[in-house]
């Protein structure tokens, strides 16, 4: 008892002398706050605590973005807007030039219009399947399967990478002299030239993207499967109903609005790709994997002459697709939450 009333005492006596800054300091910053309280009242004290990420909010997505509309707006080379002629919506007149909009051979930025092509391609097959998959690999997940915990976080894992980890690993797998060319010619076969056929390239960019974010929308998925009530599949059982019928009439539209989650997010990422998808192929070959966002950035940045109008009206041309997107997922979130 007594070794432990000594233990106590250190252990107040230790607590006593942190206290004493903290308490200080908060008496210190105490005294600004009972002003500014006093001064615009204690309604308002909420928007004292909300103006840093106000500030930061506007300092790093409203301010480049009004700077962004101010370059689609003008043209030259020159970098300051003060030394920017005004053309209006020339830039933008320039994107959309073309005599056949399915043909970008003929349109006068050909390489923006592969690029929109190109990635309505690649979100098209990376949503259905990354769908799919994730929702495949929910249900396997969520059934009582051995080691059910591992799985789950190893098929989390890749989405804890950075895009550029993932883009590089898989490009080492794939090169000519890499992992999965080595396997092929142990079994007896030639070399495939994964970067350098068009099919192959845009292949391996879908599936290195749906295995880098797929462990996401399964988490999403899985948490839509265990929110449904046992009871529903219990009372199917007994009324003899089978597994497969089951799952399509009761599992799918209590899970759809994960469902709608997991799609218009997945549309908006697809869309936005950009860093593993460069570092993978880089656009090629060719431009047979060219992106949109991989469009803007060579034309603001890598090329020799850099076009800051060109790609400032294609990233807003992009920004309203993404609006719309985003839209999109509020009406049906909104539609999910209402009562039916």
């Amino acid at each position: 008892m007594s070794g432990k009333a000594a233990s106590g005492g250190i252990g107040d006596r230790f607590g006593g002398v942190l206290s004493a800054p903290y308490t200080l300091i908060m008496k210190v910053l105490d005294i600004p706050m009972r002003a500014v309280q006093n001064a615009i009242g204690e309604r308002r004290m909420p928007y004292v605590f909300l103006l840093p990420n106000f500030l930061l909010f506007g300092l790093f997505v409203f301010l480049p973005l009004i700077l962004n509309v101010g370059y689609s707006l003008t043209g030259g080379s020159k970098l300051y807007l003060s030394e920017r002629p005004f053309v209006g919506l020339g830039q933008y007149a320039t994107l959309l030039d073309c005599t056949n909009h399915l043909q970008p051979s003929t349109c006068r930025e050909d390489h923006f219009w592969r690029g929109v092509y190109n990635t309505i391609t690649f979100v098209v097959l990376q949503v259905v399947f990354m769908v799919l998959f994730s929702l495949l690999t929910a249900v396997v997940l969520n059934m009582k399967i051995r080691g059910r915990g591992f799985f789950r976080a190893v098929y989390f894992f890749p989405v804890l990478l950075s895009p550029v980890v993932v883009a590089l690993i898989w490009k080492w797998i794939l090169q000519r002299e890499g992992l999965l060319n080595g396997a092929i010619t142990t079994l007896g076969g030639e070399k495939i030239l994964f970067f350098v056929e068009p099919g192959w390239a845009m292949f391996w960019a879908v599936f290195v993207s749906i295995w880098a974010h797929m462990g996401f929308y399964t988490l999403i998925l899985l948490a839509g499967l265990q929110a449904i009530p046992a009871d529903i599949y219990e009372a199917a059982e007994m009324d003899g109903t089978k597994k497969w019928r089951a799952f399509h009439r009761l599992t799918l539209p209590l899970l759809m609005p994960n469902l709608i989650v997991v799609i218009v997010l997945s549309l908006i990422k697809g869309v936005q790709t950009f860093d593993e998808v460069f570092v993978l192929t880089g656009g090629g070959p060719g431009t047979a994997t060219l992106l949109v966002v991989q469009y803007i950035y060579e034309t603001a940045f890598s090329n020799q002459v850099q076009n800051f109008g060109l790609a400032g009206a294609a990233s807003v041309m992009l920004g309203v697709v993404l609006f719309a997107l985003t839209l999109l997922q509020l009406f049906f979130a909104r539609k999910g939450e209402k009562p039916t």
